[in-house]
């Protein structure tokens, strides 16, 4: 056996132990894995500037470093984020169906874990500690792949995560983390079916493409983040603004930002008017089509059809003028990765338009696609945005990372 299948062996293994463990034992793990990631910051963080050092000098954007970076308060979030895990109703052995049969039988659908959860994932180190609580409290081992430019902060994560288990009397392996971060060891993960019961990747489209095409482990992708804000003629266009200004700025690195704003020709002008000073604050680069360009004369560039499928992760904007909400709404599916969607309007009627026919996992009306999120969504910390529609959709909570058997209960009947 190889050092992964090894590893991914001894999760399987531990996952059965996990399966069975009650309630309070997994939320007092919770809470101890909390408990330890505050007192154990410094050597967190110091890990994690190891990381960041690597990372400026390789050249990466302030953006994704962004997402790299941990700070006190980010610790402290991701350690009360455990503790709102702990606090949620536990999934494991609900029974969401139970009836009698007319020939005796008791047939009863049971919740139960997925089994052996493996996440590939770039630059996001609170992913690590999500990711392994939402698995812990569903009863799931995990296997974590990180990228290489994380290493050293996942590295440490997962040893304060292992020796906590360890203490409080649950497995370690039911936290793994893949060392080896070179693209062979990522697509023998993809393959290993015999241990792993679904991969979920998180990160940039290429990511979740190449997973999703190698992979023989069930996939459920998630994160692919091409969202758009639409600026009805009937918008208010302050409030359109700053949504827009949120969407795009308070933190274009993440799969919830928007990458793209279709505007109504009606109001184009003077709504380009009032966001453009907003988004001028962060320097966002326009990518307009024809008519914004006339508009915007030199505070835009000319888009390509490259850009209408783009995922920036940047202060970068496409922007699109149409001439109705049903050109809007054609013109989203289109391009849309399916994560969120966004329209701004007083008009009751294109309101539920919008919402009946656009295809997205989480669709708004008057509100930051920002919002996409398990915590802001009641789920607590959400392991993925899954895009697709097979088995889970949106947020991924809880519940979203368990499966079902029945369970049958008879006096001798036999067929």
């Amino acid at each position: 056996m190889t050092k992964l299948e090894t590893q991914c062996a001894a999760a399987k293994k531990a996952s059965y132990t996990l399966s069975a463990a009650g309630t309070d034992l997994k939320n007092m793990a919770l809470e101890s894995i909390a408990k330890a990631l505050i007192e154990n910051q410094d050597r967190w963080l110091l890990a994690n500037s190891q990381d960041l050092a690597a990372a400026k000098a390789a050249g990466m954007r302030p953006a994704l470093l962004d997402r790299l970076a941990l700070t006190p308060e980010r610790i402290a979030g991701v350690a009360e984020g455990l503790r709102q895990v702990a606090a949620l109703p536990d999934p494991i052995g609900k029974v969401d169906r139970m009836e009698t049969r007319p020939n005796g039988l008791i047939i009863g659908r049971r919740r139960v874990p997925l089994g052996v959860v493996a996440i590939i994932y770039e630059a996001r180190p609170n992913v690590t500690v999500d990711a392994a609580a939402l698995c812990l409290k569903s009863g799931n081992a995990c296997v974590l792949r990180g990228g290489s430019e994380a290493i050293h902060s996942n590295m440490a994560a997962v040893e304060i995560m292992r020796k906590t288990l360890a203490e409080a009397g649950l497995p370690e392996d039911c936290t793994a983390l893949v060392q080896d971060t070179g693209r062979e060891t990522a697509n023998e993960l993809m393959r290993l079916d015999k241990y792993i019961d679904v991969l979920i990747p998180r990160g940039g489209a290429g990511l979740i493409r190449s997973v999703a095409k190698n992979a023989s482990v069930p996939v459920i992708r998630t994160g692919e983040g091409v969202c758009h804000v639409y600026i009805d003629r009937e918008a208010d266009l302050q409030m359109g603004a700053e949504i827009l200004f949120n969407a795009k700025c308070s933190r274009p690195s993440v799969c919830n930002a928007a990458e793209c704003v279709v505007l109504h020709r009606d109001i184009a002008r003077e709504f380009l008017a009032v966001a453009v000073p907003l988004l001028d604050r962060h320097e966002v680069e326009l990518r307009c089509d024809e008519e914004a360009l006339a508009l915007l004369g030199s505070r835009g560039v000319p888009a390509t059809e490259d850009d209408w499928n783009a995922e920036y992760g940047d202060y970068t904007l496409a922007v699109r003028i149409v001439g109705s909400a049903e050109e809007a709404i054609e013109f989203i599916n289109a391009h849309s990765t399916g994560h969120s969607e966004s329209l701004v309007t007083r008009d009751y009627f294109t309101a539920q338009r919008f919402l009946d026919q656009v295809d997205a996992a989480a669709v708004y009306v008057n509100a930051s696609t920002r919002f996409t999120d398990g915590g802001e969504f009641g789920l607590g910390a959400e392991i993925g945005i899954s895009t697709q529609k097979m088995h889970a959709r949106g947020p991924m909570g809880l519940e979203e990372l368990t499966s079902c058997k029945y369970i049958i209960y008879g006096q001798g009947q036999v067929r």
